[in-house]
């Protein structure tokens, strides 16, 4: 049954998306124009990492797609407790968990999707990357999406207005771009900021996926990325599926 009950609303929410072209092209807007116009003037600069300025580059903007789109959900969630359609679910016996995996299947799909056209403009751009290492990067762009699309949803069933939401998730990701080396490694800054950074689990990921792009996958940050991505997402899903029980949604 819960295999039924996801697949229906992952259906649900894939044929809404479908029909909105606008949210499948536009959420890739911020990562392609940091790669076209942030990305050149890296050209040629010691980043003091293996791989060159776009091997470096573009795994973090595949985690910043993630980061900021999975992130931002919640709204949805918001608009649907305002029109009614988070009360009608509720009277169905659909699993509260389907509720929960159908919608943040539904958005792996997407940034995934989105992730795919963002390393093809890097090619045109420049970038060179082992075909394995850029599918480690689309797994670890859909395990990051589950789970900050759980916790942003676990947080809009918590809140009542776009206006409470907004600036909890941009006080959260904002400090977690700057400390998880997005743009440029953190072993480029001083050596307490570094250190910072390893309290932030995204880092982890960061530098698993810039391993994979060079080529190297038995590596202690591949090792790290890949248990941190699995726990974190673990364990967003479980607080996200506890939220949408107790609220009954």
């Amino acid at each position: 049954m819960l295999i039924h009950d996801t697949s229906l609303i992952f259906g649900r929410y894939v044929r809404q998306t479908l029909r909105s072209r606008f949210q499948i092209f536009f959420g890739i807007l911020m990562p392609l124009l940091y790669l076209l116009f942030f990305g050149p003037l890296l050209t040629g600069l010691p980043l003091g990492s293996t791989g060159d300025s776009w091997q470096v580059l573009v795994p973090g903007l595949l985690l910043q797609l993630a980061l900021f789109g999975a992130s931002f959900t919640g709204f949805a969630i918001i608009i649907e407790q305002s029109t009614g359609v988070v009360e009608r679910m509720r009277v169905t016996p659909v699993s509260r968990l389907a509720l929960l995996l159908g919608r943040v299947l539904r958005d792996a799909l997407l940034f995934m999707f989105q992730a795919v056209l963002l390393v093809l403009a890097a090619l045109v751009m420049g970038l060179r990357a082992p075909l394995p290492g850029v599918l480690v990067g689309f797994a670890f762009v859909g395990l990051l999406t589950v789970s900050l699309a759980s916790l942003s949803y676990a947080l809009a069933m918590k809140v009542r207005t776009p206006q409470e939401f907004g600036p909890v998730i941009n006080s959260l990701t904002m400090p977690a771009m700057l400390l998880s080396g997005l743009m440029l490694p953190m072993t480029l800054g001083p050596a307490w900021l570094d250190v910072l950074s390893h309290f932030t689990p995204f880092r982890y990921l960061v530098d698993a996926v810039r391993d994979a792009y060079v080529g190297s996958y038995a590596t202690a940050h591949m090792l790290y990325g890949g248990l941190v991505a699995l726990a974190f997402a673990l364990l967003a899903v479980t607080v996200g599926t506890r939220v949408f029980r107790k609220a009954g949604a």
